[in-house]
């Protein structure tokens, strides 16, 4: 009897051909899995150095151009960077194999990362919401702002130009890897980008249109704020119905029970339950079989089962069938 030892600490014994195969599967997947992680880690390092960039330049030109979209422009730039540290830190414990104490794995981490970065982006659009509000009813009541400077426009209009570059090679990264979390960064990415055009339009609007339309500054601040809430709230409800064990789309479900459907020998596919873990799906349902055949023909059936499903929806895809006599 041989024996094989993984880099994470598992021992496999083979004996034949389908215990070394097993190994040589189990390796394939840890490979494919690290490599994952090291594209996540490299795509959430180039948008943290452009937030890093854009959070000094954005404050700098905020304070020194006299602008309060700017400013808050710079507090959403400080946003994106955490969130990138979140993304860091959850995606290396979403990584982890399964243990003892976590049978399905740690894929829900990833999940997790995805409602916090949401729950930040929330209250970075509330606050900037606050904020302009204020200056306008002040605006209202008679006082005087003060119009922006040249440096906080050219201070909008970077941030457009980078952000929305980061936003479509982290989206591009996030699709490739099926990432949740790199998906909710890059539309963190994205509403800062949409931010800055808000802000670009409403500086330049206060510093082109004279002293009368200094109120632009505020209200640009305010609209982006709503679009930013718009879209914290979308990851936040994603993320907290994956957490509560939602259900996938029903198109997909379907669409599982279409394939199961169309393997000769199987009937009646039901009882379906679906739920997703961190990038990857599980998948249990119950099958008919004909109540004469012997037990491993069904048993190598319901492997078929598995292995077709897996197939479609990936290797890492948690699969349950329990098979029903008809």
């Amino acid at each position: 009897m041989h024996y094989f030892s993984s880099d994470n600490g598992f021992a496999y014994n083979f004996n034949n051909l389908y215990d070394l195969n097993l190994v040589i599967c189990i390796l394939i997947i840890n490979f494919a899995a690290m490599e994952r992680y090291k594209e996540i880690y490299k795509v959430t390092l180039v948008g943290g150095a452009v937030n890093v960039i854009l959070l000094l330049f954005k404050f700098v030109a905020g304070i020194v151009g006299h602008s309060a979209a700017m400013v808050a422009d710079a507090i959403h730039s400080l946003s994106d960077f955490v969130t990138d540290i979140i993304v860091i830190v959850f995606v290396r414990i979403s990584g982890k194999p399964e243990d003892k104490s976590h049978d399905y794995g740690h894929g829900k981490y990833e999940t997790l990362a995805m409602t916090i970065i949401g729950m930040a982006l929330l209250a970075v659009a509330v606050g900037i919401v606050y904020s302009g509000m204020t200056k306008i009813i002040a605006w209202a009541n008679g006082e005087q702002l003060e119009a922006p400077g040249m440096l906080a426009l050219w201070a909008a209009l970077l941030s457009v130009f980078l952000k929305e570059g980061v936003y479509r090679y982290s989206m591009t990264k996030a699709r490739q890897l099926n990432s949740q979390a790199v998906e909710a960064n890059a539309w963190h990415h994205r509403s800062d980008a949409l931010s800055s055009t808000g802000t670009a339009i409403g500086i330049g609007g206060a510093i082109f249109l004279g002293q009368r339309w200094t109120v632009l500054d505020p209200v640009a601040s305010v609209i982006v704020g709503l679009f930013i809430v718009k879209v914290s709230v979308d990851l936040l409800r994603n993320g907290i119905g994956d957490l509560m064990e939602q259900s996938l789309p029903d198109a997909v479900e379907e669409e599982m029970l279409r394939l199961v459907a169309s393997l000769p020998g199987v009937a009646e596919p039901h009882d379906l339950r679906t739920r997703r873990i961190g990038n990857h799906y599980a998948i249990e349902l119950h099958i008919l079989m004909d109540g004469d055949i012997p037990l491993k023909e069904a048993h190598d059936k319901a492997s078929e089962v598995e292995d077709l499903l897996r197939q479609h929806y990936g290797e890492e895809t948690h699969v349950a069938v329990h098979v029903e006599p008809k």
